[in-house]
């Protein structure tokens, strides 16, 4: 059975890594090797001019500051907004709590297109197409953020709150010297999964951006690869392709450790 198993891992492995692996390769082949059909996991001649030119094509360093700017601005706002939601719903009672935590979990269910016409039409009503914070804006709160440390919040013994106002805290203190610190790896886990995500982002800051000063990386790369100046130059394309996802690759290395465990302390599986 473990045989079994291995083998079915090694070859969902090679489904996802291969795929990555000739993006790699192709980002250092020449144009000539990538369109004389040659072994595609093969170079004879590698060159970092690929980089040089995509570089200077297109003002990634514009993309890689915007993204930045976006990606955290995202998920500061988040962590506090799911605090105090999850806070809400694990430890006060009011009426119809179960009721609204429900309607608030409906939103896991409905699909990021759906939204994407009425959010451009209240930006635009605000004044805030074209902006980072319009990218930003309709993620600043999370239902899977609130549900997630709500569970972790629940878990947490009602003496040591009990304790804490017997102490004379508020209820900000007690979450934030109670709570807080024992959510710690569900605070990781999640905001993994928030900076993956709004890192690879596409369709809405496609939608709402339309200059350079504001698009992030995904967006101008679509924008790159399109553009005259590549053509048929896959070799520029990849290279683009690798300085897109080349800072979730390395986290992943460094941090891959800290990934499996915050996951497995979160209950994601």
């Amino acid at each position: 059975m473990k045989i079994v198993n291995y083998t079915i891992i090694i070859i969902l492995g090679a489904i996802f890594i291969i795929p990555l692996v000739w993006v790699i390769i192709t980002s250092f082949s020449q144009g000539s090797e990538v369109i004389d059909g040659s072994f595609p996991l093969w170079i004879s001649n590698p060159t970092f001019q690929n980089y040089i030119d995509a570089w200077n094509t297109a003002p990634f360093l514009s993309y890689y500051w915007n993204t930045f700017i976006i990606v955290f601005g995202v998920l500061i706002v988040q962590l506090f907004t799911i605090t105090l939601g999850a806070y809400a719903f694990a430890r006060l009672d009011f009426k119809g709590k179960n009721v609204l935590f429900i309607l608030f979990l409906l939103q896991l269910m409905i699909q990021p297109e759906i939204l994407l016409f009425p959010n451009y039409q209240i930006m635009g009503q605000l004044g805030l197409v074209d902006t980072k914070l319009a990218v930003m804006l309709p993620y600043w709160a999370s239902a899977f953020g609130v549900f997630l440390l709500r569970q972790t919040f629940k878990q947490v013994p009602y003496d040591l709150d009990e304790a804490s106002k017997m102490d004379g805290s508020k209820w900000w203190q007690t979450l934030w010297h109670v709570y807080i610190p024992a959510a710690k790896p569900t605070y990781i886990a999640f905001a993994l999964v928030s900076i993956s995500h709004h890192w690879s982002n596409f369709m809405w800051p496609l939608i709402i951006t339309n200059s350079e000063a504001n698009r992030p990386l995904t967006v101008g790369l679509a924008m790159f690869a399109q553009s005259y100046e590549t053509g048929a130059q896959w070799g520029m394309v990849t290279a683009g392709t690798v300085m897109v996802i080349f800072p979730l690759l390395i986290a992943f290395f460094i941090f891959q450790k800290q990934f499996v465990s915050s996951f497995m302390h979160s209950g994601i599986k």
